[in-house]
C-alpha cells in the first residue's frame, strides 16, 4: 500500500528523503483520483525498496498542496532530493507512471 504522506509527515518522509518519491495528490471526492488509486498501490509494491511512493489527500492536508500549488487533482508529483523533478496532471495508463519512475531513478 502506498504511503499516507501528511502536513506533519511531509518533510521527514518526502523532502528529507534521498529516494525518489512519487506524490499522489488526491480526494475521496474525485472519480479519476479513485481511478488511479490501484495504480500508485501497484507502484509502491513494484518499487518497494527503490522508490517511496504515497498519496496527500488535500482535503486533510491543505498546508502541502498549497506549497506545491496543487490546483486540479489527481496531480502527482516526482520529488528527488526535495525538488520537483516531473509531474503529471490527471488520470493516466500505468505505463506513464512507469516511464516517469525509471527516467528519474538513476
Amino acid at each position: 500500500m502506498a504511503k499516507a504522506f501528511t502536513d506533519s509527515n511531509f518533510q521527514n518522509e518526502v523532502l528529507s528523503s534521498e529516494k525518489l518519491t512519487v506524490v499522489d495528490f488526491w480526494a475521496e471526492w474525485c472519480g479519476p483520483c479513485r481511478a488511479i488509486g490501484p495504480v500508485i498501490d501497484e507502484l509502491s509494491k513494484e518499487y518497494d525498496g527503490k522508490v517511496n511512493v504515497g498519496k496527500v489527500n488535500v482535503d486533510e492536508n491543505p498546508q502541502v498542496s498549497m506549497n506545491y500549488g496543487i490546483t486540479s487533482i489527481p496531480a502527482i508529483l516526482f520529488i528527488k532530493n526535495g525538488q520537483v523533478v516531473d509531474k503529471l496532471v490527471g488520470a493516466q495508463p500505468k505505463g506513464n507512471f512507469v516511464k516517469k519512475i525509471e527516467a528519474h531513478l538513476s
